[in-house]
This record gives structure tokens, sequence and C-alpha cells, in this order.
């Protein structure tokens, strides 16, 4: 989808689709008073060509709601779809993400090949925020997984047109706020669907060779450093527990290195390690999962993928921070060499692992990964897995769980999300959880049982990170949009990208423009 910046009354533009977002507003004082739809635009063509369908009642402004009407009165548009955001005092500008999302959506089974977004007028937040917005949820809606299909059809959108009204009222300062952040919106919805096209891909096709290939070529192209290495340097590097969820598979592992280095850094800046599980396919290993569903487990890369399509986002908007990217891919396999339940396997670090469940691999993987990053100097750390079911259980398929060692690295987080608009919520690391994974045999165990478990696995990571500031993102329940929604298809979310860019750059003493206000009230 190519996209382009328009400055003009929405009115005016010739298209084939212009979108105007609209909210629902009630003027009574009344808690539960019902409110009636307003047009966020000021251009009184559009308000006129309106007015009629909105008097109506047919139309509620409610979050993501549509309504289209066809060769609208006095504009040379063809169409024009009114979407709604919901409640005014609720929304925020993820509810722009969706909305753009949604025109997407709408637009491609319709053959619609241009569609045009005006930005939202008199909201709390900048245009700016709004334009990043809406191209990063343009890309979101315009991603759709079937890849494969032989009889796929071309619904692509050709082109999004973003369109910043009331040009008079703009000055240059706005005008150029406006171009970066439709720039930043661009990379960043490119890198999440990157992220996602990697997720959706099969385990036949994407095998740990074929990610570290689509990895370095991916570093090639935007200039970053990258090393693939496999079963010898894995070997060399003493990585018992990364090894031990390979070794069942006829399918060699890769280990992904990827380092962003800036032109100039401060000399006591920190150094930003970002590690993600990378299991291309996991059957459980020995312990193997019920057939129902394990089709899905080609997803359990997806943290991994976040990382790449994060280093992709880095390389081109350029924080002033060094980062280095650490993707651990495997197989998890029930091979004749694979691992079994009791067997104990000696980690990077020296520390000595009993292994209860062989489906709880992921958290093996990343034990050699985040070790890796700490000898290569990271002094930050960040890693993101769909790590476990409890999770899920937990939290269910709304929010990702967060976990950190460090009150300052995890406030770094917090600002990161108030821009990403990703939703995670915090569960604790109390020391009385490492007692459910101390091993008999050996240091510890793999797993600690039934109850707490996302918290137990994550306890299990903390191990590996000592005193170094740390963050743990368990994406399990998000990395997969379970049902169609009106702004994203149904298959990978791409969940966790957008936050780690972030937090990346919340080091690097530049914010990326621009930043999400307080919902309007």
């Amino acid at each position: 989808m190519k996209a382009k910046l328009r400055f003009a009354a929405p009115s005016a533009g010739i298209g084939d689709l212009l979108v105007i977002l609209a909210v629902n507003h009630s003027r009574s004082r009344e808690k539960n008073a019902p409110g009636e739809p307003v047009l966020l635009t000021s251009d009184t063509v559009v308000l006129r060509a309106a007015e009629s369908v909105l008097k109506s009642g047919e139309f509620k402004a409610e979050s993501c709601e549509t309504l289209l009407l066809h060769a609208p009165q006095g504009m040379p548009a063809k169409r024009l779809l009114l979407i709604g955001m919901g409640k005014l005092a609720k929304i925020t500008v993820q509810d722009v993400r969706k909305a753009a999302g949604t025109a997407i959506r709408f637009a491609k089974p319709r053959g619609i090949r241009e569609v045009i977004v005006t930005l939202p007028e008199d909201v709390a937040w900048t245009m700016g925020a709004s334009t990043r917005a809406v191209v990063e949820g343009a890309h979101v809606g315009d991603f759709d997984p079937d890849t494969y299909r032989s009889d796929r059809k071309d619904q692509a959108v050709q082109w999004l047109i973003v369109n910043a009204p009331a040009v008079e009222k703009l000055t240059p300062e706005v005008k150029d706020e406006i171009d970066n952040a439709f720039r930043v919106g661009m990379v960043v919805g490119e890198a999440q669907n990157f992220t996602r096209s990697l997720v959706n891909e099969p385990g036949n096709t994407l095998t740990p060779t074929e990610m570290g290939k689509r990895a370095a070529a991916m570093c090639k192209l935007q200039g970053l450093a990258c090393e693939v290495y496999s079963t010898e340097k894995i070997k060399e590097l003493k990585m018992g527990a990364f090894w031990s969820v390979a070794q069942g598979s006829a399918e060699p592992p890769a280990l992904i290195v990827m380092t962003y280095e800036p032109e100039e850094v401060q000399p006591d800046a920190p150094v930003l390690g970002l590690v993600g599980k990378g299991i291309t396919f996991d059957t459980g290993g020995i312990s193997i999962k019920p057939s129902d569903g394990m089709e899905k487990m080609k997803y359990d890369m997806a943290g991994g993928a976040a990382m790449i399509g994060a280093m992709q986002a880095i390389a081109q908007l350029h924080p002033k921070v060094k980062v280095i990217g650490i993707v651990c891919a495997a197989e998890n396999m029930p091979g004749g060499k694979a691992q079994k339940p009791g067997d104990v396997q000696v980690a990077m670090s020296g520390k000595t692992i009993e292994i209860i469940n062989t489906d709880a691999e992921g958290r093996l993987v990343l034990a050699d990964g985040l070790a890796y990053a700490k000898q290569l100097g990271a002094t930050h750390l960040i890693d993101a897995a769909t790590l476990t079911g409890a999770c899920v259980v937990a939290l269910g398929h709304i929010q990702a769980g967060v976990f950190s060692n460090d009150e300052t690295i995890y406030r770094h987080f917090q600002d990161a999300l108030e821009i990403s608009g990703e939703r995670f919520w915090r569960l604790p690391l109390d020391e009385e959880y490492r007692e459910m994974i101390v091993s008999q045999i050996a240091d510890i165990m793999n797993t600690g049982g039934r109850w707490g478990g996302a918290i137990t696995a994550a306890m299990f990571l903390k191990e590996f990170v000592g005193e170094t500031p740390w963050i743990h993102l368990d994406i399990a329940g998000t990395a997969w949009v379970e049902d169609q929604k009106p702004w994203i298809a149904k298959g990978p979310s791409g969940i966790a990208m957008r936050s780690i860019l972030e937090w990346v750059h919340s080091y690097d003493g530049v914010a990326l423009p621009p930043t999400e206000a307080q919902p309007l009230s």
C-alpha cells in the first residue's frame, strides 16, 4: 500500500472513498444519557452532506461502526464513509488507529483502491499523533493472512491518502510535525506487518534456518550488522539450554544476532538487548501437546519476529543508543534424540536445569539468549515470547503480561505503552514464587507446577538476568487474533513490536513524535 499526505479541505479532494471520523457525544451531564453522533471535522460541505443521516438516528458513532454514503452532495469524492470511535469522553489515539484499520478493511472487499482518511479535529492530542495513528492503523488493516490461497484475489488498497484539513490554520511547525509523524507511521506500520508476515508463515516454510535468512536479508537491506549461527556455535558457547530444545529436530537451530550501532552515542549510554523466542514450530517435544489446535504452534516464534521487526524500524529511525537483537530459533520436536522429562541440562550461565516438561521450552532458549545478550555487552534487557498458556488463563486474549525486576526500566516501558497503544498488565515477581522452581537434583526446574505458571516462568528467566534491569513480555494470548475484528484480520497481530521500539527510543533522549495525550474530557 502506497501512502501520501494531502493538505486540503476534506470536501475538496477527488477520490474513491473519503473517511470522516465521528464520536458519540452527550450534552447532558447525566451519567448514562444517550449521546448523538458528531463528526470530527469543521468542513461545512461534509457536515451538510451527512446532516440528514446523522439526524435520522441510523448512525450512533459507536466504536468501529460504519455508514456509507454514495455520491455525497457537493463533493467530488465518490463515497463518504463515516466511522465511529465511541464515546467522546473516552476516546484515545488508539481509537484513531482502529478507525483507520476499519476504513481499509471496509474498502478492500468492495474493490475500493483509494482511501482518504481525514485527521480528526478538536481532539485532545496533536495532529501529528493522529497522523501517525492513521498510518499505522491503516497498515494493520491492510494485512491479510491468505498468503497461500490459490484463489487469492487482489483486494489491496493501492493508495492511502492522509488528509490534513484546515490548511490555513496549520503553522509551518505543525506541518513539519505532521510530515515527520507520517514518515514514522510508515516505518512502524511496515515493520509491524513484516513481523506479522513472519508469524503467518507455516512451519515447513519458516524453519529456523529460513528465519535466519530472512533476518539477515532485512539487516542487509537496512544496513544492520547480522550474524546467523547454528549448531557448532551454540555448542561452542555452551548454550546447553538452547541446544536441549533443538536436539530433537532434524532442522538445525539458528542463533540470530542483529546489531544497530548509531554514529553518535554518549560514553555512558546504555546498551539495549532485545531477546526473542523463535520456536518456529512447537509440538511440545516428548511432553507432546494435544493435536487440537497444534497447527497454530507455527506462531510460537512471534516474540522473535517482534524483535526482527523492531530492528527493522530501529534501523530506519536512528535512535542514539546501541541495540543488540538476539533470536533463538529452533523446532521443538519429539525425535529420537529429543530431551526427556527428568534430564538435566547446563545453561550457558552454568546454572543446571531439571527438565520437568519438555513443552516448557521457550524459557530454555530465552535463558541462553539473555545470558548471551549480557555477554555481548547489553546493560538493559527486554525479551518477548509466546511463553505460557497460564498467562492466557490469567489475562485472556485482551492484554499481554509484563514482568520486571527494576522499577526504572518498567517506567520506561510504561511510557512506551502510552505511545504504542498496546495493552500489557504487570504481574508480580515476589521471591516466594522462586521456591516453586527449586529442584532436588539441579539448581532449578523448568516448570513450577500448575499454579501461577506465567509467574514461575518469569521467575525462571529472572535467574539468568541477575541484577541487569530487565523486562519480560509474555504475549501468548495476544500474538494471534482469534476472531476477525473490524480493524484487523484474524491471524498474527504483531503485538509487542511497537512497544519494544518505543522502549528503545525512551533511552536515546529523543522521543519519537508524537506522544499520546490523555483521553478527551
